[in-house]
């Protein structure tokens, strides 16, 4: 690969970032310059130290690593970077492409595959994990931009935490899933999910869902099978 690359993290959880430069330290080839718990101190030093790529988790405190993503490739476009989430949803995966990731690494499976996309995101080419099903890349290929999580109001009024909160419990997952998953406290989400209701005028699980499936938020479709 010649030089070394360097790599910026972004990523909320320290002890996941520990992890991930525990596996990057493995392949010689590589150098992290720089770690960020946020996307706005995340963006401000990528900016400064232009790494060649870049690690970003969906979930970020005070903005979505999908905006995050955008944000990076409109002000450094030969910047290369790599999604490692929780999530392998195909509304996840279709926007992190569209905001201009070219990998993307579900986070189970980041100690197996994450050193294989970073190489090849690296060369320029897109990686997608392996361990994510063929009906979701199969969907993915023809996956529309869906212009009304931009143009809805009502869900842009979310904070990036109530929308990530909002996802999780529209497709199923319990208050205690949902906090195991963000790592914080069933009563943060529950507090989390009176304002999304508040705010979104809705009154039960039922309405959330299909308030969520109608944005595309959720693939329903997928689940059937």
């Amino acid at each position: 690969m010649g030089s070394r690359k360097t790599i910026f993290i972004v990523d909320d959880h320290p002890l996941f970032r520990e992890g991930l430069k525990t596996i990057i330290a493995r392949d010689v080839n590589y150098e992290i310059m720089g770690e960020a718990g946020n996307g706005r101190t995340g963006l401000a030093a990528i900016k400064q130290k232009k790494p060649d790529l870049v690690i970003v988790d969906i979930s970020l405190p005070d903005k979505s690593g999908i905006q995050l993503t955008h944000e990076i490739r409109s002000q450094l476009p030969k910047t290369h970077i790599m999604i490692v989430s929780m999530h392998s949803q195909i509304d996840y995966i279709a926007e992190a492409f569209q905001a201009g990731a070219t990998g993307y690494v579900v986070k189970d499976s980041a100690s197996e595959r994450l050193l294989q996309g970073l190489e090849t995101i690296a060369r320029g080419e897109y990686y997608l994990d392996s361990s994510i099903s063929h009906e979701v890349v199969e969907k993915l290929m023809k996956f529309p931009i869906k212009e009304a999580k931009i143009v809805d109001a009502d869900y842009g009024a979310l904070t990036p935490r109530e929308q990530e909160v909002m996802r999780l419990l529209a497709e199923g997952l319990s208050t205690k899933e949902a906090a195991e998953e963000l790592f914080i406290s069933p009563k943060t989400i529950e507090n989390h999910r009176a304002n999304i209701m508040k705010k979104l005028d809705l009154h039960s699980t039922i309405e959330l869902v299909r308030y969520a499936a109608r944005l595309g938020l959720i693939d329903v479709e997928l689940w059937k099978r």
